[in-house]
């Protein structure tokens, strides 16, 4: 493959195709595209673009969101799901406010030390805000940079995975326009991958660099990327304790660190049904409610939940470690989502 032509090919397509309107687009403000690159892993861009205003909104720099409270961080990020996120997101903030004196490191070696940004995360900070002439591997980018270069190596092995880095590296653009090229390089291959180069129904018929693709000329792209490590799914059983007063108020606690959504508040959770009712005082155990069980599905488990709703005249008994919240403060804690949704209904 002639790799200078491959780099070309995405920089000339990213300019016409590509996706250039996103909120943290057209800015070379590494706080922004820091903030966006985070809430991206794992999410889509759809579901990222109200959060990331909303964060704007209340942190518009990274001075603002290291001086605020974890727990309002925790609160904006509801929602979002996995949550420590948003710890390391709050973290690098004030770390980038100690040790760099408010200014993000202009290289993916130093981004790479903070809390939260890997290898991929820093490349495309300082590719697209720098110019580094570094490469990105996030999964989209794995996709196309492995069925470029045919690359079938099993990517669950680590020596594997260190030569698709090389590979990737490869592929970037040389010359003396590579810095000038490399914040649309980096974000064309993005791009590639999310609206082209898909997981199950590439797009190859209009893709830039079809004429350089050895899946394609072989006809089996979706043999690639090679990993045959599976993560093997688990499932749970919860049961959540709701007590709330007849004006609203609801009882919850911190969830702890680490554990399932950890540094959360939550309702109360019991491993067995029994212990939920073992937690409440005798009088109240008659009137506990039982609502439809639900499964919230998380990347490697199922949690089956169980609510139980306890409804309190005004009776300020305390439920354990934890303390009652307002109706006008509990919607902005860092709450878990399926527990969001029950105390919205």
């Amino acid at each position: 493959m002639a790799h200078g032509e491959f780099a070309a090919q995405v920089v000339r397509w990213q300019q016409t195709h590509g996706r250039n309107s996103l909120p943290w687009q057209n800015t070379c403000d590494p706080y922004r595209v820091w903030l966006s690159e985070i809430m991206l892993q794992q999410t889509q861009v759809i579901t990222v673009i109200a959060y990331f205003q909303r964060f704007i909104d209340r942190f518009p720099d990274v001075a603002a969101l290291a001086e605020g409270s974890l727990d309002e961080v925790l609160g904006l990020w509801s929602g979002l799901g996995y949550y420590s996120r948003a710890r390391n997101l709050h973290q690098c903030a004030r770390d980038v406010m100690s040790r760099h004196g408010g200014t993000f490191p202009a290289d993916a070696r130093t981004l790479a030390t903070l809390p939260g940004i890997g290898r991929s995360t820093a490349a495309a900070i300082a590719s697209l805000c720098f110019g580094e002439r570094v490469a990105i591997l996030d999964a989209n980018v794995k996709r196309v940079v492995t069925r470029a270069l045919a690359f079938d190596a099993d990517l669950a092995v680590a020596a594997n995975e260190r030569a698709l880095w090389d590979s990737a590296t490869a592929l970037l653009p040389t010359g003396p326009h590579a810095k000038a090229w490399m914040p649309r390089y980096t974000q064309g291959v993005m791009d590639l991958g999310a609206t082209v180069c898909l997981p199950r129904k590439p797009q190859c018929g209009v893709c830039p660099v079809q004429g350089h693709c050895e899946a394609k000329a072989a006809g089996d792209p979706l043999r690639y990327p090679v990993r045959t490590r599976k993560l093997k799914r688990s499932s749970q059983v919860v049961w959540l304790l709701w007590v709330q007063t007849a004006h609203g108020a609801v009882w919850l606690s911190q969830r702890p660190t680490p554990g399932v959504w950890a540094g959360l508040y939550c309702l109360p959770l019991f491993d067995t049904e029994e212990a939920l009712r073992a937690a409440v005082p005798a009088q109240y155990v008659p009137a506990l409610q039982d609502l439809p069980a639900f499964t919230h599905v998380l990347t490697h488990k199922d949690l089956h939940l169980h609510p139980r709703r306890l409804v309190l005249s005004n009776v300020r008994t305390q439920w354990g470690e934890g303390r009652w919240v307002g109706p006008g403060d509990w919607p902005a804690l860092g709450l878990p989502a399926p527990v969001r949704k029950l105390l919205e209904r």
